[in-house]
Protein backbone atom coordinates (compact mmCIF):
# COMPACT_ATOMS: atom_id res chain seq x y z
CA UNK A 1 0.00 0.00 0.00
CA UNK A 2 1.15 3.59 -0.79
CA UNK A 3 2.21 5.46 2.23
CA UNK A 4 0.43 8.84 2.98
CA UNK A 5 -0.59 10.29 5.74
CA UNK A 6 -3.89 11.28 4.65
CA UNK A 7 -6.97 8.35 4.11
CA UNK A 8 -6.44 7.13 0.65
CA UNK A 9 -9.61 8.18 -1.80
CA UNK A 10 -10.73 6.47 -4.80
CA UNK A 11 -12.38 8.02 -7.76
CA UNK A 12 -13.88 5.66 -10.68
CA UNK A 13 -14.71 7.05 -13.80
CA UNK A 14 -17.44 4.77 -15.72
CA UNK A 15 -16.90 5.25 -20.18
CA UNK A 16 -20.41 3.82 -20.44
CA UNK A 17 -21.32 2.44 -23.93
CA UNK A 18 -18.14 0.47 -25.00
CA UNK A 19 -15.18 2.53 -25.43
CA UNK A 20 -12.82 1.14 -28.47
CA UNK A 21 -10.02 -0.60 -26.73
CA UNK A 22 -8.04 -0.58 -30.05
CA UNK A 23 -8.75 3.07 -30.90
CA UNK A 24 -7.78 4.37 -27.29
CA UNK A 25 -4.24 1.93 -26.97
CA UNK A 26 -3.22 1.53 -30.33
CA UNK A 27 -1.33 -1.65 -31.60
CA UNK A 28 -0.07 0.90 -34.27
CA UNK A 29 3.14 -1.32 -35.82
CA UNK A 30 0.61 -3.94 -36.10
CA UNK A 31 -0.25 -4.51 -39.64
CA UNK A 32 -3.69 -6.85 -38.86
CA UNK A 33 -4.80 -3.62 -36.63
CA UNK A 34 -5.06 -1.56 -39.92
CA UNK A 35 -6.43 -4.37 -42.23
CA UNK A 36 -8.84 -4.50 -40.35
CA UNK A 37 -9.32 -0.79 -39.69
CA UNK A 38 -10.25 0.32 -43.42
CA UNK A 39 -12.69 2.69 -42.02
CA UNK A 40 -11.42 3.95 -38.44
CA UNK A 41 -7.90 2.87 -38.09
CA UNK A 42 -5.61 5.58 -36.83
CA UNK A 43 -2.54 6.03 -39.26
CA UNK A 44 0.31 5.08 -37.29
CA UNK A 45 1.89 8.78 -37.62
CA UNK A 46 -0.82 10.52 -35.86
CA UNK A 47 -0.46 8.18 -32.92
CA UNK A 48 1.03 9.62 -29.73
CA UNK A 49 3.78 6.46 -29.36
CA UNK A 50 4.14 4.87 -26.40
CA UNK A 51 6.47 2.28 -27.28
CA UNK A 52 7.66 0.90 -30.95
CA UNK A 53 4.86 -1.25 -30.51
CA UNK A 54 1.90 1.36 -29.18
CA UNK A 55 0.39 4.11 -28.77
CA UNK A 56 -2.20 6.21 -27.50
CA UNK A 57 -4.96 8.20 -29.63
CA UNK A 58 -4.52 11.50 -30.82
CA UNK A 59 -7.18 12.89 -28.97
CA UNK A 60 -5.48 12.36 -25.35
CA UNK A 61 -1.80 14.40 -25.52
CA UNK A 62 -3.05 15.31 -21.37
CA UNK A 63 -3.21 11.59 -20.44
CA UNK A 64 -0.29 10.71 -23.08
CA UNK A 65 1.77 13.64 -20.70
CA UNK A 66 0.46 12.09 -17.72
CA UNK A 67 1.65 8.54 -18.83
CA UNK A 68 5.18 9.99 -19.84
CA UNK A 69 5.42 11.65 -16.12
CA UNK A 70 4.84 8.45 -15.04
CA UNK A 71 1.30 8.80 -13.67
CA UNK A 72 -0.69 6.63 -15.45
CA UNK A 73 -0.65 2.64 -15.34
CA UNK A 74 -2.30 0.82 -18.72
CA UNK A 75 -4.17 -1.89 -17.95
CA UNK A 76 -4.46 -4.26 -20.84
CA UNK A 77 -6.85 -6.82 -22.00
CA UNK A 78 -9.09 -6.41 -19.07
CA UNK A 79 -12.47 -8.45 -18.81
CA UNK A 80 -14.13 -11.34 -17.63
CA UNK A 81 -14.83 -14.97 -18.43
CA UNK A 82 -17.66 -15.82 -21.00
CA UNK A 83 -17.72 -12.28 -22.36
CA UNK A 84 -21.68 -10.79 -22.55
CA UNK A 85 -21.69 -8.53 -25.39
CA UNK A 86 -25.09 -6.71 -23.71
CA UNK A 87 -24.53 -3.19 -22.33
CA UNK A 88 -26.56 -3.98 -19.19
CA UNK A 89 -25.23 -7.51 -18.53
CA UNK A 90 -21.59 -6.56 -18.72
CA UNK A 91 -22.25 -3.43 -16.66
CA UNK A 92 -24.18 -5.26 -13.90
CA UNK A 93 -20.99 -7.62 -14.01
CA UNK A 94 -18.58 -4.88 -13.40
CA UNK A 95 -20.53 -3.46 -11.01
CA UNK A 96 -21.43 -6.62 -8.82
CA UNK A 97 -18.60 -9.12 -9.11
CA UNK A 98 -20.82 -11.71 -10.16
CA UNK A 99 -20.27 -12.97 -14.21
CA UNK A 100 -22.30 -16.16 -13.32
CA UNK A 101 -25.57 -14.34 -11.82
CA UNK A 102 -27.34 -11.56 -10.92
CA UNK A 103 -25.98 -9.92 -8.42
CA UNK A 104 -27.81 -7.34 -5.75
CA UNK A 105 -24.67 -5.89 -4.29
CA UNK A 106 -22.40 -3.48 -5.82
CA UNK A 107 -18.74 -3.71 -5.34
CA UNK A 108 -18.36 -0.37 -4.17
CA UNK A 109 -21.49 -0.89 -2.15
CA UNK A 110 -19.56 -3.23 0.25
CA UNK A 111 -15.83 -0.99 0.23
CA UNK A 112 -18.27 1.73 1.62
CA UNK A 113 -19.51 -0.41 4.32
CA UNK A 114 -15.96 -1.80 5.50
CA UNK A 115 -14.65 1.80 5.05
CA UNK A 116 -17.33 3.00 7.11
CA UNK A 117 -19.28 -0.32 9.16
CA UNK A 118 -21.13 1.63 11.65
CA UNK A 119 -22.31 4.64 8.94
CA UNK A 120 -21.21 7.54 10.70
CA UNK A 121 -20.57 9.70 7.45
CA UNK A 122 -23.47 9.48 5.31
CA UNK A 123 -20.53 11.00 2.62
CA UNK A 124 -18.36 8.19 2.55
CA UNK A 125 -19.41 7.59 -0.83
CA UNK A 126 -20.70 10.45 -3.37
CA UNK A 127 -21.76 9.93 -7.09
CA UNK A 128 -21.86 12.75 -9.35
CA UNK A 129 -24.78 12.32 -11.53
CA UNK A 130 -28.59 10.90 -12.15
CA UNK A 131 -29.43 8.14 -10.03
CA UNK A 132 -27.20 5.65 -8.34
CA UNK A 133 -25.03 3.64 -10.30
CA UNK A 134 -25.58 -0.15 -9.24
CA UNK A 135 -21.53 -0.75 -7.83
CA UNK A 136 -22.79 1.96 -4.89
CA UNK A 137 -25.72 0.41 -4.43
CA UNK A 138 -25.75 -1.62 -0.98
CA UNK A 139 -28.86 -1.89 1.79
CA UNK A 140 -28.12 0.26 4.49
CA UNK A 141 -24.72 1.94 2.92
CA UNK A 142 -25.82 5.77 2.27
CA UNK A 143 -24.57 7.04 -1.02
CA UNK A 144 -25.18 10.49 -1.51
CA UNK A 145 -26.24 11.05 -5.75
CA UNK A 146 -25.54 14.60 -6.86
CA UNK A 147 -26.50 16.25 -10.26
CA UNK A 148 -25.39 19.60 -9.47
CA UNK A 149 -23.56 20.65 -6.88
CA UNK A 150 -24.74 23.96 -6.48
CA UNK A 151 -28.43 23.53 -6.58
CA UNK A 152 -28.02 19.81 -4.71
CA UNK A 153 -30.73 19.57 -1.76
CA UNK A 154 -33.95 18.28 -1.31
CA UNK A 155 -37.14 19.62 -2.15
CA UNK A 156 -35.05 22.61 -3.95
CA UNK A 157 -38.42 22.97 -6.45
CA UNK A 158 -39.69 24.91 -3.73
CA UNK A 159 -38.12 28.55 -4.01
CA UNK A 160 -40.07 30.42 -0.69
CA UNK A 161 -37.61 29.50 2.06
CA UNK A 162 -40.59 29.56 4.79
CA UNK A 163 -42.59 27.09 2.78
CA UNK A 164 -39.37 24.84 1.94
CA UNK A 165 -38.47 25.00 5.67
CA UNK A 166 -41.86 23.56 6.96
CA UNK A 167 -41.63 21.11 3.76
CA UNK A 168 -38.33 19.88 5.12
CA UNK A 169 -39.68 19.82 8.41
CA UNK A 170 -42.36 17.57 7.54
CA UNK A 171 -39.85 15.25 5.04
CA UNK A 172 -37.90 14.68 8.32
CA UNK A 173 -40.97 13.51 10.74
CA UNK A 174 -42.21 11.85 7.79
CA UNK A 175 -39.49 9.74 8.38
CA UNK A 176 -38.34 9.60 11.29
CA UNK A 177 -41.27 7.33 12.75
CA UNK A 178 -40.31 4.64 10.86
CA UNK A 179 -38.02 3.48 13.27
CA UNK A 180 -38.91 0.11 14.96
CA UNK A 181 -42.02 -0.56 12.32
CA UNK A 182 -39.53 -3.36 10.68
CA UNK A 183 -36.88 -3.56 7.99
CA UNK A 184 -38.04 -1.91 5.43
CA UNK A 185 -39.54 0.86 6.90
CA UNK A 186 -36.76 1.29 8.97
CA UNK A 187 -34.34 1.35 5.65
CA UNK A 188 -36.55 3.44 4.39
CA UNK A 189 -36.41 5.98 7.41
CA UNK A 190 -32.62 6.08 7.62
CA UNK A 191 -32.44 6.49 3.69
CA UNK A 192 -34.56 9.84 3.70
CA UNK A 193 -33.02 11.49 6.94
CA UNK A 194 -29.51 10.20 5.59
CA UNK A 195 -30.60 12.40 2.43
CA UNK A 196 -31.59 15.27 4.12
CA UNK A 197 -27.72 14.76 6.46
CA UNK A 198 -25.77 14.55 3.46
CA UNK A 199 -27.82 17.98 1.60
CA UNK A 200 -27.16 19.95 4.96
CA UNK A 201 -23.16 19.34 4.79
CA UNK A 202 -22.74 18.90 1.47
CA UNK A 203 -24.35 23.05 0.52
CA UNK A 204 -21.37 24.23 2.38
CA UNK A 205 -18.73 22.63 0.02
CA UNK A 206 -18.72 24.81 -3.05
CA UNK A 207 -18.20 28.08 -0.56
CA UNK A 208 -15.03 26.79 1.09
CA UNK A 209 -13.61 25.78 -3.24
CA UNK A 210 -11.51 28.34 -4.83
CA UNK A 211 -8.98 27.46 -7.64
CA UNK A 212 -7.08 28.67 -11.03
CA UNK A 213 -7.79 25.43 -12.63
CA UNK A 214 -10.31 26.41 -15.46
CA UNK A 215 -12.29 23.67 -16.38
CA UNK A 216 -14.16 23.12 -19.31
CA UNK A 217 -17.57 23.36 -20.20
CA UNK A 218 -18.29 19.65 -20.44
CA UNK A 219 -20.75 17.35 -18.47
CA UNK A 220 -17.64 15.12 -17.44
CA UNK A 221 -15.36 18.50 -16.74
CA UNK A 222 -18.45 19.73 -14.12
CA UNK A 223 -18.66 16.78 -12.54
CA UNK A 224 -14.93 16.40 -11.87
CA UNK A 225 -14.70 19.82 -10.99
CA UNK A 226 -17.74 18.86 -8.54
CA UNK A 227 -15.74 16.11 -7.12
CA UNK A 228 -12.62 18.11 -6.45
CA UNK A 229 -15.23 20.37 -4.62
CA UNK A 230 -16.55 18.12 -1.94
CA UNK A 231 -12.58 16.54 -2.05
CA UNK A 232 -11.10 19.20 -1.01
CA UNK A 233 -13.85 20.57 1.68
CA UNK A 234 -12.80 17.54 3.51
CA UNK A 235 -16.04 16.11 4.66
CA UNK A 236 -14.20 12.51 5.01
CA UNK A 237 -15.39 11.15 1.31
CA UNK A 238 -13.80 8.14 0.43
CA UNK A 239 -14.86 6.90 -2.66
CA UNK A 240 -16.34 8.86 -5.88
CA UNK A 241 -17.81 7.50 -9.00
CA UNK A 242 -19.16 9.78 -12.24
CA UNK A 243 -19.72 8.37 -15.44
CA UNK A 244 -19.32 9.75 -19.43
CA UNK A 245 -21.51 8.20 -21.49
CA UNK A 246 -21.77 8.35 -25.53
CA UNK A 247 -19.17 5.10 -26.12
CA UNK A 248 -21.27 3.25 -28.17
CA UNK A 249 -20.14 3.26 -31.52
CA UNK A 250 -21.78 1.61 -33.76
CA UNK A 251 -21.47 4.43 -35.91
CA UNK A 252 -19.28 8.09 -36.95
CA UNK A 253 -16.93 6.56 -34.80
CA UNK A 254 -14.53 8.86 -36.30
CA UNK A 255 -16.39 12.10 -34.71
CA UNK A 256 -17.73 10.57 -31.82
CA UNK A 257 -15.05 9.30 -30.07
CA UNK A 258 -11.89 11.58 -30.62
CA UNK A 259 -14.50 14.09 -29.12
CA UNK A 260 -15.64 12.08 -25.99
CA UNK A 261 -11.53 11.24 -25.25
CA UNK A 262 -10.79 14.71 -25.84
CA UNK A 263 -13.37 16.05 -23.01
CA UNK A 264 -11.90 13.13 -20.97
CA UNK A 265 -8.54 13.54 -21.12
CA UNK A 266 -8.58 17.46 -20.81
CA UNK A 267 -11.10 16.58 -17.53
CA UNK A 268 -8.49 14.64 -15.75
CA UNK A 269 -5.66 16.25 -16.56
CA UNK A 270 -7.52 19.96 -14.81
CA UNK A 271 -8.65 17.60 -12.24
CA UNK A 272 -5.38 16.41 -11.52
CA UNK A 273 -3.91 19.93 -11.60
CA UNK A 274 -6.53 21.08 -9.25
CA UNK A 275 -5.38 18.02 -6.36
CA UNK A 276 -2.00 19.27 -6.91
CA UNK A 277 -2.61 22.56 -6.33
CA UNK A 278 -4.99 22.10 -3.31
CA UNK A 279 -1.63 19.65 -2.26
CA UNK A 280 -3.91 16.59 -2.41
CA UNK A 281 -3.05 14.62 -5.37
CA UNK A 282 -0.62 11.52 -3.36
CA UNK A 283 -4.01 11.22 -1.25
CA UNK A 284 -6.49 10.37 -4.64
CA UNK A 285 -6.21 7.68 -7.41
CA UNK A 286 -8.51 7.57 -10.37
CA UNK A 287 -9.32 4.39 -12.39
CA UNK A 288 -11.05 4.51 -15.76
CA UNK A 289 -12.90 1.61 -16.52
CA UNK A 290 -15.80 0.47 -19.55
CA UNK A 291 -18.04 -2.60 -19.98
CA UNK A 292 -16.64 -4.14 -22.83
CA UNK A 293 -14.23 -3.22 -25.89
CA UNK A 294 -14.92 -3.22 -29.38
CA UNK A 295 -14.85 -5.50 -32.74
CA UNK A 296 -11.40 -6.11 -34.13
CA UNK A 297 -12.78 -5.40 -37.35
CA UNK A 298 -15.18 -2.17 -38.30
CA UNK A 299 -18.18 -2.23 -39.76
CA UNK A 300 -17.58 0.37 -42.29
CA UNK A 301 -18.61 3.11 -39.98
CA UNK A 302 -17.88 2.48 -36.63
CA UNK A 303 -17.50 -0.84 -34.47
CA UNK A 304 -19.72 -2.79 -32.80
CA UNK A 305 -19.97 -4.73 -29.34
CA UNK A 306 -16.89 -6.91 -28.33
CA UNK A 307 -14.87 -7.96 -25.36
CA UNK A 308 -11.37 -7.40 -24.00
CA UNK A 309 -10.90 -3.94 -23.23
CA UNK A 310 -8.40 -1.60 -21.24
CA UNK A 311 -8.52 0.51 -17.92
CA UNK A 312 -6.58 3.45 -16.55
CA UNK A 313 -5.66 3.87 -13.12
CA UNK A 314 -4.32 7.57 -12.81
CA UNK A 315 -2.67 9.66 -10.33
CA UNK A 316 0.70 10.15 -8.01
CA UNK A 317 -0.15 7.02 -5.94
CA UNK A 318 -0.17 4.90 -9.12
CA UNK A 319 3.10 3.24 -10.81
CA UNK A 320 3.07 3.88 -14.36
CA UNK A 321 3.53 2.12 -17.40
CA UNK A 322 1.74 -1.00 -19.39
CA UNK A 323 0.08 -3.85 -17.55
CA UNK A 324 -0.57 -7.19 -18.87
CA UNK A 325 0.00 -7.93 -22.02
CA UNK A 326 -1.87 -6.39 -25.04
CA UNK A 327 -4.08 -9.38 -26.54
CA UNK A 328 -2.94 -10.75 -30.13
CA UNK A 329 -4.94 -9.88 -33.14
CA UNK A 330 -4.22 -12.93 -34.56
CA UNK A 331 -7.16 -14.33 -35.96
CA UNK A 332 -6.56 -17.63 -34.35
CA UNK A 333 -6.60 -15.85 -30.89
CA UNK A 334 -9.56 -14.03 -31.47
CA UNK A 335 -13.10 -15.28 -29.72
CA UNK A 336 -15.64 -15.16 -32.37
CA UNK A 337 -13.79 -11.60 -33.55
CA UNK A 338 -13.32 -10.24 -30.49
CA UNK A 339 -9.80 -9.56 -28.36
CA UNK A 340 -9.76 -12.32 -26.02
CA UNK A 341 -9.05 -10.74 -22.65
CA UNK A 342 -5.59 -11.66 -20.30
CA UNK A 343 -6.77 -9.54 -17.04
CA UNK A 344 -9.16 -10.29 -14.62
CA UNK A 345 -11.18 -7.27 -14.07
CA UNK A 346 -11.55 -8.47 -9.84
CA UNK A 347 -7.95 -8.40 -9.75
CA UNK A 348 -7.41 -5.05 -10.62
CA UNK A 349 -10.56 -4.38 -8.60
CA UNK A 350 -8.74 -6.24 -5.86
CA UNK A 351 -5.11 -3.81 -6.07
CA UNK A 352 -7.12 -0.43 -5.88
CA UNK A 353 -9.33 -2.47 -2.27
CA UNK A 354 -6.24 -3.97 -0.67
CA UNK A 355 -3.53 -1.95 -1.84
CA UNK A 356 -5.14 1.30 -2.02
CA UNK A 357 -7.48 1.59 0.37
CA UNK A 358 -5.71 -1.08 2.77
CA UNK A 359 -9.10 -3.69 3.20
CA UNK A 360 -9.85 -6.99 2.32
CA UNK A 361 -10.62 -7.45 -1.30
CA UNK A 362 -11.99 -11.25 -1.03
CA UNK A 363 -15.11 -10.23 0.52
CA UNK A 364 -15.65 -7.19 -1.73
CA UNK A 365 -14.85 -8.85 -4.82
CA UNK A 366 -15.67 -12.92 -4.58
CA UNK A 367 -12.79 -14.04 -4.55
CA UNK A 368 -8.99 -14.28 -5.01
CA UNK A 369 -7.44 -13.28 -8.45
CA UNK A 370 -4.10 -11.84 -9.31
CA UNK A 371 -3.77 -8.23 -8.78
CA UNK A 372 -1.23 -6.39 -10.86
CA UNK A 373 1.13 -4.09 -8.96
CA UNK A 374 0.10 -0.31 -10.24
CA UNK A 375 0.21 0.97 -6.95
Amino acid sequence: MTSTTKDPILVVIQLTGGNDYMNTVIPYADGRYHDNRPTVGIPADQVLHIDDQFGFNPAIPEIKSLYDAGKVAVINGIGYPTPNRSHFRSMDIWHTCEPEKVGTEGWLGRVIRDLDPNAENVLTGVNFGRGLPRAMALTGVPVASVAVLETYGVLTGIVNEPERSQALDIFARMYSPTVGLGATMDYLGQTGLDALKGADILKAAPDMYTSTIEYAETGIARNLQGIAKVLTADLGTRVFYTQQGGYDTHASETDVQPKLLSDLSRAVSDFYADLREHDTADNVLMFVFTEFGRRVRDNGSGTDHGSGGVAFAIGDPVRGGMYSEYPSLAESDLVEGDLAFNTDFRGVYGTLVEQWLGLDAQPVVGGSFEQPGFV
